[in-house]
C-alpha cells in the first residue's frame, strides 16, 4: 500500500509559521535585504512582518522548495507618483520634525503625522524658505527579485 507523499508536505497559508532564507534585490542582482548569509527568518504569515506582495509569493509554496519572483514596479512597491514630491516649508518641517536637526540633501527625514504616527520623506533640494521631499517609498518604481528558500511551514 503506498501513501501519496505529496499529501504529507505542509503548504504555506494565510496564518502558517514560516521559517525561511529570503533576499530581495533589484533585478541586476543588488542586494537590498537578505538573511541568506545568516540566521534564517521566521514569520507568522498574516501579522505584517512581511510586505503582502512578499507574502503573497509564499502562498502554496512547501518546506524544502526554493523560488525566484521577478516583480515589476506594479507588483512591488507601486509606481513613482509626481505627486509625493512636494515642497515643505522650514516652519512646518519645524513643526513636524526635530526642530533643532541639521538636514542636509539625501537624508530621510522623519514627520510626526496628525494621528499620532509617523512618515518619512527624502530630502532633495533645499533653499533658505522651503525643502523638497520625496515621499513615494525609496524602492517604487523599481524592479525587484525575490528569492525564499522555504525551510519549514508549521499550522496552528
Amino acid at each position: 500500500m503506498s501513501q501519496d507523499t505529496t499529501s504529507l508536505i505542509s503548504k504555506i497559508t494565510q496564518s502558517s509559521y514560516v521559517t525561511l532564507h529570503y533576499r530581495v534585490s533589484s533585478i541586476d542582482g543588488v542586494e537590498i535585504v537578505t538573511t541568506f548569509h545568516s540566521n534564517p527568518a521566521t514569520l507568522q504569515c498574516g501579522a505584517g512582518q512581511l510586505a503582502p506582495f512578499l507574502e503573497d509569493c509564499l502562498m502554496d509554496l512547501s518546506e524544502g522548495e526554493h523560488k525566484i519572483f521577478d516583480l515589476t514596479p506594479e507588483m512591488a512597491f507601486g509606481v513613482r507618483n509626481p505627486e509625493l514630491i512636494k515642497w515643505v516649508s522650514r516652519a512646518t518641517l519645524e513643526q513636524n520634525s526635530n526642530p533643532d536637526e541639521e538636514y542636509k540633501v539625501g537624508d530621510l527625514v522623519n514627520f510626526n503625522a496628525p494621528n499620532g504616527g509617523s512618515f518619512a520623506g527624502l530630502l532633495c533640494e533645499m533653499n533658505a524658505e522651503k525643502m523638497l521631499f520625496d515621499f513615494n517609498h525609496p524602492l517604487a518604481g523599481k524592479s525587484l527579485r525575490f528569492e525564499v528558500k522555504i525551510i519549514g511551514v508549521l499550522h496552528e
